[in-house]
């Protein structure tokens, strides 16, 4: 039973990424899951992804390039603003710049930097660096 079906592929696509796998397979596959993996691919931590089988929670196959160093879930969904954007980095990214939060917007998921330059503000989902 998944509890966190998006948490179980991002700790599926890290320990690909630790054993030196160059693809890896998540399952199943969400809206949300999709976009992060565009954000991740954006920011050049991943390369390209592709659906394998279109069924109702259809697998992805991740191609890994070797630059993911971690990525997780960030539970619980702690509210994310301009006021508290340089305390979140401080706890989940290890330096200033380096990395990024994914953050769910009333705009669309987007990474922190992109939520402060537009002033606003939503939900902690995920960090990657």
């Amino acid at each position: 039973m998944m509890n966190d079906p998006l948490s179980n592929n991002m700790s599926s696509m890290l320990n690909s990424e630790k054993k030196g796998y160059k693809e890896c397979y998540l399952t199943p596959s969400s809206k949300l899951l999709l976009r992060i993996l565009e954000i991740m691919k954006e920011n050049k931590y991943i390369g390209d992804y592709e659906v394998v089988n279109k069924a109702r929670g259809s697998t992805l196959k991740l191609n890994l390039i070797g630059n993911l160093n971690n990525c997780n879930v960030i539970k619980p969904r702690f509210s994310f603003s301009k006021d508290n954007a340089q305390m979140f980095e401080k706890r989940f990214l290890i330096a200033n710049g380096f990395g990024f939060l994914i953050v769910s917007t009333s705009q669309g998921v987007m990474t922190h930097k992109e939520a402060l330059n537009k002033n606003i503000g939503g939900k902690l989902i995920a960090y990657c660096y």
